[in-house]
């Protein structure tokens, strides 16, 4: 069964972050078009078509996934498909005729028992960071964030950002599952100095929802620091907690920390 595809037009919500990898002019000089569209808000875009096909079920316990392996740039259309088939959906996302990511989604009949929020530790972010290197991401530390109230303001202002049409989340004041996943970017940025920095893909799990006034937090632990091609990878097993009691979203969240570009420029 193929699914109408979905038609968003891209949308940068990090120009002004301290990750220049959404800068034009950084990004440029590393040989891009311009600043990137968010990996999250790509996931964002990405998620709409398991949202349409399962509903509710699919924010509640449903599992997703995306790899990023070209930019897509801000105020281009990003052409996400879906193909269902018997493991759940195929997701393909397109922009100016350029395959930009891929993933998948599904519904799974049988789940495995759901981590135990006591296995994830809770610690604040660092009060001073480092820059980010192999002894400041070092495998097995945990890393956690400033806690983010989601306000009815910060709710409506996310939707209108990620350009997100179906109605559920207005109407059930559910947090949307790109705003989740940002929880882990910032287990990075708030712990460690990262200049430019790329969101390379996430794998997630939903354990439940979040809504308008809950309070997100993350715990996640680095799990991986390695070299590869010249790029210097870090990845995170990280769950995103609402008001410190209820798991949200498990994931293996996965970065480029140092791209090769910065060595190369240094």
């Amino acid at each position: 069964m193929t699914i109408p595809t979905y038609h968003v037009s891209a949308f940068n919500t990090a120009k002004a972050s301290e990750n220049k990898i959404h800068d034009d002019a950084t990004a440029q000089r590393f040989g891009f078009k311009g600043g990137f569209v968010g990996g999250v808000n790509v996931y964002a875009y990405m998620s709409h078509q398991p949202v349409r096909r399962w509903g509710r079920a699919w924010l509640e316990r449903g599992t997703g996934e995306a790899r990023f392996g070209k930019p897509v740039y801000e105020g281009e259309i990003a052409e996400v498909s879906a193909v269902e088939d018997a493991d759940g959906m195929a997701l393909t996302v397109h922009s100016q005729g350029v395959l930009c990511a891929t993933g998948r989604a599904a519904m799974p009949a049988v789940l495995p028992p759901a981590p135990v929020l006591s296995d994830f530790k809770a610690v604040a972010p660092r009060a001073d960071r480092a820059a980010a290197d192999q002894a400041s991401l070092r495998i097995g530390d945990w890393l956690g964030i400033t806690p983010v109230p989601i306000t009815e303001a910060y709710h409506a202002q996310d939707l209108e950002d990620i350009r997100e049409t179906d109605p559920i989340y207005l109407k059930e004041r559910i947090v949307h599952t790109g705003t989740i996943l940002r929880c882990c970017n910032w287990a990075l940025s708030q712990n460690v100095v990262l200049p430019a920095w790329i969101h390379m893909g996430s794998t997630v799990r939903n354990l439940g929802l979040a809504h308008v006034g809950d309070t997100l937090n993350v715990r996640g632990r680095i799990t991986k620091n390695y070299e590869h091609k010249g790029h210097k990878w870090v990845e995170l097993d990280a769950m995103v907690v609402a008001n410190e009691t209820r798991p949200i979203i498990r994931a293996t969240h996965i970065a480029i920390y140092r791209p090769r570009q910065l060595a190369e420029a240094a």
